[in-house]
């Protein structure tokens, strides 16, 4: 195996290393979501996303690159949460063709409800995740990704 070869290897790894911890984290709030809230975790994902909008919408193609859904996925999910009455859609005043999702009251209720299980869960996970050997520089860099962006 030559340098090349190896670098390959590394950045393999790497990946493996986070998609472990993403599966770990991803299970973990989808059990305590579900149980808690009767959210999924793209569910509250979107919930979220929207909360953290100025004016509380966003268009819908915003949404699917938010949440790293395909559009027709975001618009099914979209359906979902309108039928539950935890979002609305709005037109675009300024271009007829684009349309917001925003926050009901009801989807603002139920994601204050949901945001505690949520960072609890997440901060159990991560703590699990440190004791497992092969994950636990992951979680280390955590911190020093964000203040990076």
């Amino acid at each position: 195996m030559g340098i090349k070869d190896d670098a390959v290897e590394v950045r393999a790894q790497g990946w493996r290393t986070l998609a472990a911890l993403h599966g770990l984290i991803e299970g973990e709030l989808e059990r305590s979501l579900q149980a808690e809230s009767k959210l999924s975790v793209v569910e509250y994902t979107v919930l979220d996303a929207l909360s953290r909008q100025d004016g509380w919408h966003m268009r819908m193609q915003q949404l699917a690159r938010a949440t790293a859904l395909s559009a027709s996925a975001t618009t099914r999910l979209v359906n979902r949460l309108e039928d539950r009455g935890l979002l609305t859609r709005i037109l675009c005043a300024d271009d007829r063709r684009g349309i917001y999702t925003e926050l009901t009251a009801n989807g603002v209720a139920l994601l204050e409800e949901a945001r505690p299980v949520h960072d609890t869960t997440l901060e159990r996970a991560l703590a699990e995740a440190r004791d497992v050997p092969e994950l636990a520089a992951l979680v280390h860099a955590l911190p020093g990704l964000h203040a990076a962006v």
